[in-house]
């Protein structure tokens, strides 16, 4: 069939909008026609080469949209409408067994080939292949996806809010919910406040974190953190020394768990340091191949400080996909309100620039 799809040529190159063919779902795999798709970082990262990414490709990897058709062997019904994870876990690694199916071994190695889980692509343009990111590709107006990507969801779930559920706001809520395990009035900062901060900043409120101290460097941000209910907002103050001691002057003398969602060292450093002892900075944020973090080495066994990876908020999408949305059914996750922009799929690169110049909290492609 053929679709409209947002393609990157190269690395560095312009986005292209154009007519592709996407092929019938083989086995164990889902067409899924989209109607939503959040722009998030990570494509932008893909753009510019911070992450190596097999190209021609269609960018994309939040996306939330009913399924047109499955391959054999699939149980999902057509009709059904969906929010896609780009986590399709094997089930069968190490890790997947020690039930850490975000770190599945074998999707994470596979997303470098730009196929499916069988290494090949469904997208082709003049009969050369075309390739996916993260599995998914939501730039585009349908996808085919493998069905562990496929995760049902209620009718009334706005595309667009289930659409960020499949990476930002899921990568944010978890860090607080899954891999930090914040409890009722622990003291938590959020360093960073785009769209996967801010997820972070609701996540805490939701749990019932006391204080939440959200962190940015734009004014216009950290204003949408305190209308969704942060309880005190610092400016990023020009250094990480500087910064620390606003977050413990707001926090009376440090935090249980700081979540830093930028990917900047700096940052990453006053995550660690505005953390009272036996605290934890929780690193969200995707760094630089080259990146390095320094430290105070005597502040991790004298105040038994952690530092804790968080890999797409260490999620289960399954079991965290449902929990989430029932809390935004409820009124206690006000999703909706990470939606800065909404635009037209032949927008997607301006759509990215707004990214870029940090203008979006979340951008969101209208298919």
């Amino acid at each position: 069939m053929k679709i409209q799809a947002a393609v990157l040529p190269e690395t560095a190159a312009d986005i292209q909008v154009g007519d592709l063919e996407l092929a019938e779902p083989h086995a164990g795999e889902v067409l899924v026609r989209l109607h939503a798709s959040g722009v998030c970082h990570s494509d932008l990262n893909a753009v510019d080469g911070t992450s190596a990414t097999r190209c021609p490709a269609v960018l994309g990897h939040e996306g939330a949209g009913v399924v047109e058709a499955v391959g054999a062997g699939v149980e999902i019904q057509q009709g059904t409408h969906v929010a896609l994870s780009w986590m399709p876990s094997c089930g069968r690694c190490e890790e997947c067994v020690r039930g850490y199916t975000h770190l599945c071994r074998k999707a994470w190695g596979g997303m470098s080939h730009g196929g499916l889980l069988d290494g090949t692509p469904r997208l082709s343009w003049n009969g050369r292949p075309v390739y996916h990111y993260s599995y998914l590709s939501t730039f585009a107006e349908a996808a085919v996806v493998p069905e562990q990507c496929v995760i049902p969801i209620p009718d009334s779930v706005p595309f667009e809010v289930a659409a960020l559920v499949g990476c930002a706001v899921s990568t944010g809520v978890g860090a607080v919910w899954n891999t930090a395990g914040v409890r009722p009035g622990e003291r938590v900062a959020v360093i960073g406040c785009g769209g996967v901060g801010l997820s972070a900043v609701l996540g805490a409120i939701a749990i019932g974190a006391s204080p939440v101290i959200a962190v940015d460097l734009s004014e216009q941000k950290l204003e949408l953190a305190r209308s969704v209910g942060a309880t005190a907002t610092v400016r990023w103050a020009g250094s990480a020394d500087a910064t620390v001691r606003a977050i413990k002057d707001a926090s009376g003398g440090g935090v249980d768990y700081a979540i830093e969602a930028t990917g900047r060292p700096e940052a990453m450093q006053a995550a660690f340091l505005s953390c009272r002892p036996r605290g934890a900075a929780v690193l969200i944020g995707i760094a630089r191949a080259d990146a390095m973090l320094t430290i105070p080495a005597v502040e991790i066994p004298r105040s038994e400080r952690r530092i804790l990876g968080s890999a797409y908020g260490s999620v289960r999408p399954e079991r965290d996909f449902p929990r989430i949305l029932q809390l935004y059914a409820e009124g206690r996750l006000p999703l909706e309100r990470l939606i800065s922009h909404r635009m037209p799929l032949a927008e997607t690169a301006a759509a990215l620039e707004l990214v870029r110049n940090a203008t979006a909290v979340r951008a969101v492609l209208q298919l």
